[in-house]
């Protein structure tokens, strides 16, 4: 890993109706939106699922390194992220994101030992990290 600080820089282009062209150095663009909600489209991803989205991947990133470091054997990961916007006090924001996770690990893996490695990657996750807004964790873990 490299020394902090990092630094990510992301061009959002645009015209005055359309989509927006998200583009970062060494990356394929990424076309966004406004969602439905918002009189949208909804057939792009949009600030908010953009959003959610680095929530669930930082998870499941943060999951490999934690797993790895805990020698934890796992085979697969199911994580849905339900992100909650809503207007309080005269402002619109998210007020929680809520992972969803599934994970399956080996027979011979100790269950107990699994979920602390899927609450230790909650508190790596430096998108959930750095987010106004509480995110809550339902776990499972299954051998198969």
């Amino acid at each position: 890993m490299q020394s902090f600080p990092h630094q990510y820089r992301v061009a959002a282009r645009a015209g005055s109706e359309g989509e927006v062209a998200l583009d970062s150095a060494g990356l394929p663009p990424l076309a966004s939106a406004g969602p439905a909600e918002f009189g949208g489209p909804g057939d792009r991803w949009s600030p908010e699922t953009l959003l959610v989205g680095a929530v669930a991947d930082c998870y499941v990133l943060s999951l490999r390194a934690v797993a790895e470091a805990s020698k934890v054997a796992w085979t697969s990961i199911d994580c849905r992220a339900e992100g909650t916007l809503d207007r309080v006090e005269r402002t619109t924001r998210f007020t929680q994101v809520a992972l969803h996770v599934e994970l399956v690990v080996p027979p011979e893996t100790e269950l107990a030992k699994a979920e602390r490695v899927l609450e230790k990657a909650k508190s790596a996750c430096l998108i959930s990290n750095s987010l106004a807004c509480p995110v809550t964790l339902e776990k499972s873990v299954r051998q198969a």
